[in-house]
């Protein structure tokens, strides 16, 4: 009966038994590692029952539907699950360059646990769920709306995602993760090769994410096919929301495949299907091309809101209309049509003709053109331009000569003959770091210094942000650059030991690198609360510190509950902009209407919750507990179809009061000056230019 409920799940697969048992080095990093996570959350639950914080997180944050504190909250997961990444990180590249002199810090299985948690933590629970915090404040508020078009399904995604990211934490204390990478490729994820429980963690954490993030596309979507305010026509869009929209589209299309690839894995691991088993009539290549069908497409749903994001530094800090706006359209919708058309290039040495990879290989270099278009069309924005560099500015800059790099070593990639020598070496690590480091998290960064005054009332403190570059930038360059030296060396990825002497100094240049990049990270986390306490100096409750061109500066920071007070008038791309020259940005509405919100709700927690279990059931084969909570999950979602009360109305006088004093704000604040955006004197009000 036990067995039912626990499944295969005993005391020998807690951590710290493990290394009760076995005391040495590598059980001794594992079992600390444990204990970090455990005494994180003994502390935060201590902190929150003794701050009395239970109720405002449960009222004010878990079960709100506000598209601005889900987005926020999803930022805060990717952190979180990002101080994880990069500790890895660094254990990894210390026990590469120390294994270069003896048997180094952890043992081969351990080694093949970092990198595939590594790998994916970063794609699906660091990056995923920042460009998705970020859209989610960010795309409503560009586009007028109160709200996204289904605010429980939102909420319901980030639940989700949530529990895929729990699943992957509890494996540090309970049994051990996959060792087949992020990509997990049968037959190695297979039950004759991995009978335990690390492929099935991979699976279901991989399976919630989707889902979510399938989830997610569908609403914003809607969003903004739907919900855009009158006026605002497509092709009056800021180009964010033109990226947020292809993005979108593309997590419908690319998450798909990717689901459907996991489950089949699980269903050959446990149920006696051949999908993938080549000896008994299946073929690992099928997976492959599922999930590359996802995979490559994925890599623009990374790094298209990062183009968005960029556009809008850009523009902000040059003090300029965007240059070439449709042209960086037309380049956004080229990119996601294209980004279909490449995934072969992962596989170009598994057996297709030579035609079919010289066909994928053009296929994948015309996809330079129109990111191409973006750099040119970058570079004229700031031509001309009163360019400030602002954190979010040196990030830009940064990304740029970076990017520029991994696109020309991309091109090289492209080509299958180039391929054929660096396949799986550590040149091609180089490659995607070189992409997604530069191109999105430092994209991530700039746009949380950009907007975190529109979501707190006060801006992130400039000289700690400095530091945070400054620590970011260099790291990035030591930890990848040396790996192109590596990989044209001969040097193999997912290695745990280089014999030759003249991989070492490479190895600690890369760990010196790591190291950079986690120093980085802690001067993001002072940076916050250095922030947090000197918010009043830093405070811009007039809602626009920089100067901002679409609509979301307009209003107070932190930004109403209900978004805007009257629906904003659009004119123009850059619709702010247009209401401050034409002196309407600030001006008392006549009269005032009701507003409808949606009410809050626990649904998406408990939903998250169950399907948290119902995975951790699956992992552990515990198929009684897996059951009775997928059932549960069904019974939220039908008793929730019965709920009419779902909407709460904000009274036209509580709009009235709000808007009045974000106005009485605006007129005590004096107008700064761009060279005095730094200072305490500026409150949110921007000076207009001459």
């Amino acid at each position: 009966m036990i067995g039912l409920f626990l499944g295969t799940l005993r005391w020998d697969d807690v951590t710290f038994v493990e290394f009760w048992r076995t005391p040495d080095l590598n059980n001794a990093i594992a079992a600390a590692a444990a204990g970090l996570l455990v005494l994180g959350v003994v502390a935060t639950l201590i902190l929150l029952t003794v701050r009395g914080w239970w109720r405002p997180l449960w009222r004010d944050w878990l079960t709100s539907l506000d598209h601005k504190k889900i987005g926020i909250m999803y930022v805060a997961l990717a952190l979180v699950m990002f101080a994880r990444a990069v500790a890895e990180a660094n254990v990894m590249r210390a026990h590469q360059a120390t294994a270069a002199l003896d048997a180094g810090l952890v043992a081969p299985d351990h080694f093949a646990e970092l990198f595939s948690t590594h790998g994916t933590i970063m794609i699906f629970l660091v990056a995923m769920p920042l460009l998705t915090g970020i859209m989610n404040f960010v795309m409503p508020l560009q586009i007028g709306a109160r709200d996204v078009s289904f605010p429980l399904l939102n909420a319901i995604s980030l639940m989700l995602t949530a529990a895929a990211a729990g699943l992957v934490m509890v494996s540090l204390v309970l049994g051990h993760f996959s060792t087949g990478g992020w990509s997990g490729y049968p037959p190695y994820t297979g039950a004759d090769i991995s009978p335990g429980e690390g492929p099935d963690y991979w699976i279901w954490a991989l399976t919630l994410s989707s889902i979510g993030s399938t989830l997610t596309g569908m609403n914003f979507a809607v969003t903004l096919y739907k919900r855009r305010v009158q006026g605002m026509h497509l092709f009056r869009m800021p180009l964010f929301c033109w990226t947020v929209l292809c993005t979108s589209i593309l997590m419908i299309f690319a998450m798909a495949p990717l689901t459907l690839a996991t489950l089949m894995l699980w269903l050959d691991r446990h149920a006696g299907f051949h999908f993938f088993t080549v000896g008994s009539g299946g073929d690992m290549m099928n997976f492959a091309n599922l999930f590359w069908l996802f995979g490559h497409p994925e890599v623009y749903i990374l790094i298209l809101p990062a183009f968005g994001v960029w556009s809008e530094v850009f523009s902000t800090f040059s003090g300029k209309r965007l240059f070439g706006y449709l042209s960086l359209v037309y380049a956004t919708m080229a990119i996601a049509v294209l980004s279909f058309t490449v995934w072969l290039h992962h596989f170009f040495t598994m057996g297709q003709s030579a035609n079919v990879n010289a066909a994928f290989g053009i296929a994948t270099m015309l996809i330079g053109v129109p990111t191409g278009v973006k750099v040119y069309d970058w570079l004229l924005t700031m031509m001309f331009g009163r360019v400030r560099l602002r954190v979010p500015m040196l990030f830009a800059n940064y990304f740029l000569v970076t990017f520029l790099l991994g696109g020309v070593t991309g091109v090289l990639l492209a080509n299958p003959t180039v391929d054929y020598g660096v396949h799986n070496s550590l040149f091609l690590v180089a490659h995607f770091h070189n992409m997604l480091i530069p191109g999105t998290l430092f994209a991530m960064l700039a746009a949380i210094h950009l907007w975190f005054p529109k979501a707190f009332g006060f801006r992130l403190h400039e000289g700690w942000g400095r530091a945070v570059f400054w620590l970011m930038a260099p790291g990035f360059l030591l930890a990848f650059m040396p790996l192109y030296a590596m990989g044209m060396m001969g040097g193999m990825r997912r290695t745990a030991y280089f014999s030759d002497p003249l991989f070492r100094p490479w190895l600690w240049a890369a760990e010196a690198g790591a190291v950079l990049i986690l120093a980085g990270f802690a001067a993001l986390v002072v940076q916050i609360v250095v922030s947090v306490r000197r918010r009043d100096a830093l405070a811009v409750p007039a809602g626009d510190p920089w100067d901002g061109r679409s609509l979301e500066w307009l209003g107070p920071a932190p930004a109403f509950e209900f978004n805007f007070a009257g629906e904003p008038k659009v004119e123009d791309v850059d619709a702010f902009t247009a209401l401050k020259a034409q002196g309407e940005a600030y001006r008392r509405q006549e009269t005032y209407e009701d507003i409808e919100m949606p009410r809050n709700s626990a649904v998406p927690v408990v939903i998250g919750a169950l399907a948290g279990l119902a995975a951790f059931a699956m992992v552990w084969q515990a198929w009684a507990t897996a059951a009775l909570a997928f059932a549960g999950v069904w019974a939220v979602v039908i008793g929730r179809s019965f709920v009419r009360d779902t909407e709460r109305t904000i009274p036209a006088a509580e709009v009235e009061a709000a808007h009045r004093a974000w106005l009485a704000d605006v007129a005590a604040a004096t107008p700064v000056h761009r060279r005095d955006e730094l200072t305490p004197e500026n409150r949110g009000l921007a000076e207009e230019p001459l």
